[in-house]
């Protein structure tokens, strides 16, 4: 019986813009956002330390998971940061580390602007119990919840005000290298797969923040288009780019391999995304931001706090579009193995946008027939998208699946999302959804 053949069969596929809702990238609104204000896949929530730890060894997570399950329910992924000290707020600290003799200090924080000062409870950092209550709930949350598919990143928190990592303009009340070192080298331990950032890059001589360049995290900015850019003046040496400089290589090449995070800042919520006339005068320009950071995913109020202009929704839908990963297939090439017997596709694929894919998401690819049904699909390992770099050139990948009996398909391409009912990842491309919801569509394929 004689064997199916194809003929060489190529394909230049058009491209179209990708959604602002792909997922693990874009803006990020609080926990139940209004509706439909703008395009999302995640959602922010703090959550305070003396919620989750009640005891040297006591754990109550129930706050997480209502708090996962809750966002998970709108097909979206997690941002969460558990604090210990946040102005205008009592929870925080854990109430046993008080009962045992934790010294803490209250006093009106000033560091609240736009908004106006507020009470604050900062803890006594170098408190044997703090440090060992601290490892012992990393790794305690590491074992319950690395890799949970309803969490998409981690900002390192814990310490500082806000979990920021700093406490002024009380710089007297801030935690040591010690105990910084800690709390890093808990997190490294607990969490080998769900990323943690971290607030400021620091190099050997940063002074107030223990080295992190070489330690596996990424990093968020939180005063973004605001306090990012470099501006030569000394006053601003504690702008993003201006750490993340100082602090050397590794830092400036770390969104290659780890994500960066962050927040838009109050003052231009929403407003960044309207003409350079309306910004504030310390306002940076976004687009800039995005490109010098690498940024992939960025907190903000601004579209979610009330209805856009169409304006504003154009030009903030185009800005986001180009954060982190944006994945364009140039081409497609089917050609049947004649050793194998089996079917080689062949794609060339472009990163369109600021950063690369960091999640460890599988790839499929199927066979449909023309009417829209996949008749057989397999992992596609050659297809994975972690690490591709943003390049004018294109990524070549292969992949080998059995060749189907004759007859007219569709081959399809889709990138796993591992949250049940989550987001998918879409591509930059026409035909994306085509055939099928959720698959790109690479070429029809003719079988003889």
């Amino acid at each position: 019986m004689p064997h199916p053949t194809i003929r060489g069969q190529s394909y230049a596929l058009k491209p179209a813009p990708s959604p602002a809702e792909n997922p693990l990238k874009g803006l990020v609104p609080y926990a139940r956002p209004a509706p439909n204000r703008f395009p999302h896949s995640m959602e922010f929530q703090y959550l305070p330390l003396s919620d989750l730890m009640l005891g040297m060894d006591q754990f109550d997570w129930s706050p997480m998971e209502r708090l996962l399950d809750d966002i998970a329910s709108r097909g979206n992924q997690a941002v969460v940061r558990v604090y210990m000290e946040y102005p205008g707020k009592e929870k925080g600290i854990p109430q046993f580390l008080v009962d045992g003799g934790l010294r803490v200090h209250r006093y009106p924080n000033t560091n609240t602007a736009p908004f106006p000062p507020t009470q604050v409870t900062t803890p006594d950092y170098e408190d044997a119990n703090l440090r060992e209550a601290l490892r012992r709930f990393i790794a305690a949350w590491g074992k319950a919840y690395d890799g949970d598919p309803r969490l998409a990143y981690i900002t390192a928190g814990l310490l500082g005000t806000w979990g920021e990592w700093h406490t002024y303009p009380k710089d007297d009340l801030w935690a040591s290298h010690k105990t910084q070192a800690i709390v890093l080298d808990a997190y490294a331990t607990a969490f080998r797969s769900t990323p943690v950032l971290l607030r400021y890059p620091a190099g050997p001589d940063h002074g107030a923040q223990v080295e992190n360049a070489n330690r596996p995290f990424g990093y968020h900015d939180d005063s973004f288009a605001w306090a990012t850019l470099e501006t030569g003046r000394r006053q601003d040496d504690w702008f993003y780019m201006s750490i993340l400089n100082s602090a050397g290589a590794q830092a400036r090449n770390k969104w290659k391999s780890h994500p960066i995070g962050g927040e838009i800042r109050p003052e231009v919520w929403g407003k960044i995304f309207d003409s350079p006339d309306q910004w504030p005068d310390q306002a940076q320009n976004f687009h800039e931001c995005v490109s010098v950071t690498h940024a992939t995913w960025l907190m903000d109020t601004g579209m979610f706090r009330k209805q856009a202009s169409p304006e504003r929704l154009t030009t903030a839908i185009t800005e986001v579009g180009r954060m982190g990963y944006d994945f364009y297939v140039r081409s497609s090439t089917f050609q049947r193995n004649n050793e194998s017997r089996q079917l080689d596709v062949t794609l060339e694929i472009l990163n369109q946008g600021v950063a690369p894919f960091y999640a460890d998401w599988p790839s499929e690819i199927a066979i449909a027939t023309t009417a829209g049904k996949i008749v057989s699909r397999q992992h596609a390992p050659g297809f994975k998208l972690q690490g591709l770099l943003p390049a004018k050139t294109p990524h070549r990948r292969s992949a080998s699946i059995p060749m189907p009996q004759s007859g007219e398909y569709f081959v399809l391409l889709r990138v796993v999302n591992p949250l049940p009912g989550g987001k998918p990842l879409r591509f930059a491309n026409v035909d994306q959804d085509a055939t099928k919801a959720g698959w790109l569509t690479l070429g029809k394929l003719m079988v003889e």
